[in-house]
């Protein structure tokens, strides 16, 4: 008899709540008789499981059942410990004391490993309230309302399911779906102005890996750029591995970047420090700007 397939059942009835010698027999692919053998194994050892039958029957394990520290090895518990903290480094302080009842439940000094500061170095006001708001509807399940500015410049207001927050290229992001849109959404932090934890609640579906597309640009220009080398720490900063160096220390990336406003404001933090080399008609584009600019500044 295996100890794992005992286990593994029973963290799936602890998940699932309640299921059926059947349904049990065909996920751990045993017999039905065997499932009921298992079900006496794991009862004998002291686990509240029980078979019901009628209607609404079923096998379930006690809702009062908390599982004991042996049930996990030392690595488990210490990726528990290590998970924890790091949810506790986004702010969420009413965990430190589960942190330490954990901790001494498992036998294990946990280290303050993790530090996460919402804010940044121009805007000293912290993200982390909204960040919290947000948490907190995922887990009760609630409607926010926010004021969101969008790309086209326009401020909206929009009722949203929170599903899950994300980090993603130094910024977080909100997943969820808007009800505006009538369809899933991200939506940045630092865009969201105002926000609003609703009373009515939502019924979460689960979110698969089709469904859940990433954070994307959905046009983009492939663009070859040349930096002088007083500019090389804020190129390795922002395109990592993708950098070559010429003999007299220029730099070159090959980058898709968003073909829109940002495009531009983003070559031009450059100033002359950066050169357009491919395409050609960006780097038109680029220097008709260039020109535009330089007359308005001259009159």
């Amino acid at each position: 008899m295996s100890e794992s397939r005992l286990f593994k059942m029973v963290y799936y009835l602890l998940e699932k709540g309640k299921s059926t010698a059947p349904e049990l027999s065909e996920k751990f692919e045993v017999s039905i008789r065997t499932v009921y053998r298992d079900i006496d194994v794991i009862s004998s050892a002291g686990i509240p499981i029980y078979a019901t039958q009628g209607k609404n029957g079923g096998i379930f394990v006690a809702d009062d059942f908390t599982m004991d520290k042996s049930f996990f090895t030392e690595t488990e518990r210490e990726h528990i410990l290590n998970a924890l903290q790091g949810i506790i480094a986004t702010g969420d302080k009413n965990s430190d004391e589960l942190l330490t009842k954990l901790g001494a439940l498992f036998q294990i000094k946990s280290t303050n490993w993790i530090e996460v500061d919402f804010s940044d170095w121009i805007q000293n006001k912290p993200k982390q309230d909204i960040f919290n708001l947000i948490k907190n509807a995922i887990f009760a399940k609630k409607l926010i309302s926010i004021k969101y500015f969008g790309s086209n410049g326009k401020i909206t207001e929009r009722s949203v399911q929170p599903l899950k927050l994300i980090f993603k290229s130094k910024d977080w992001y909100l997943y969820g779906f808007c009800l505006m849109k009538n369809n899933y959404r991200y939506f940045k932090l630092t865009r969201i102005k105002t926000l609003e934890l609703l009373t009515e609640t939502f019924s979460p579906i689960a979110i698969s890996p089709n469904l859940e597309k990433q954070i994307n640009i959905k046009k983009t220009i492939n663009t070859k750029l040349k930096f002088d080398k007083s500019v090389a720490f804020r190129v390795y900063d922002e395109f990592t591995d993708e950098v070559t160096e010429d003999e007299q220390g220029n730099l070159y990336v090959q980058v898709d970047l968003p073909d829109n406003d940002f495009l531009y404001s983003y070559i031009f933090s450059f100033a002359e420090y950066v050169e357009i080399l491919e395409p050609q008609i960006l780097r038109e584009q680029i220097n008709t700007k260039l020109k535009v600019m330089q007359k308005k500044y001259r009159t």
